[in-house]
């Protein structure tokens, strides 16, 4: 979809990797992550396929609105599950932001890979602004806290309660009910979406 083979390829292998991971994580015993994960498989899916460079394949016209009516009906069933918590409104961005971009793509059919292909500034603007503060927030979110033992100088540092093993600190939790993960998983592709958002 963007710029030269190499950055493509290299989205490509981004978004497909934390799909693969998505599906890994729907293996959950909690409901509600095994629901969250397979959305998140479909969009890093989605988004590798959609940035597959013009080079190397240009899809026929019809995959646009197929894309359009997918992540269109992603997108409400992310508001409907948004009655039962919040973070669910980021997945709804997400689907409307695939939307947008198969609906720019489907009206420019001589550009029918993104390039040269031109969006509603405003709106591109504007979910640009949204997912670099997703990049930036997810990424501070991130970074370990270390509280120093003591309070002391050259005392020992003691990690934060909550930074163990698992889910929350608790021992046991399997490797993908880890928030840390899922955190991860959630960062990588709000950077591809603002690599496939430029261009627009």
């Amino acid at each position: 979809m963007h710029g030269p083979a190499s950055s493509g390829w290299l989205l490509v292998a981004l978004c497909a990797a934390t799909g693969a991971y998505c599906l890994l994580r729907m293996r959950s015993g909690v409901e509600e992550q095994r629901r969250a994960a397979g959305g998140e498989a479909l969009m890093g899916f989605g988004m590798a396929a959609m940035a597959v460079p013009a080079a190397v394949f240009t899809p026929p016209a019809w995959v646009w609105p197929a894309y359009a009516a997918v992540f269109g009906a992603a997108g409400l069933r992310a508001l409907w599950a948004a009655r039962s918590g919040r973070h669910h409104l980021h997945h709804l961005v997400g689907a409307a932001a695939m939307v947008y971009m198969a609906v720019v793509m489907a009206g420019s059919p001589a550009h029918a890979h993104g390039h040269g292909a031109s969006g509603t500034p405003l709106l591109t603007g504007v979910l640009l602004l949204y997912f670099a503060g997703y990049v930036l927030l997810t990424g501070v979110r991130l970074i370990p806290v270390v509280t120093v033992a003591g309070g002391g100088p050259g005392a020992p540092s003691v990690p934060a309660p909550g930074g163990g093993a698992g889910a929350g600190g608790r021992a046991g939790a399997g490797w993908g009910d880890r928030p840390e993960l899922a955190r991860a998983c959630r960062l990588s592709m709000a950077i591809g979406m603002l690599a496939m958002l430029l261009p627009l």
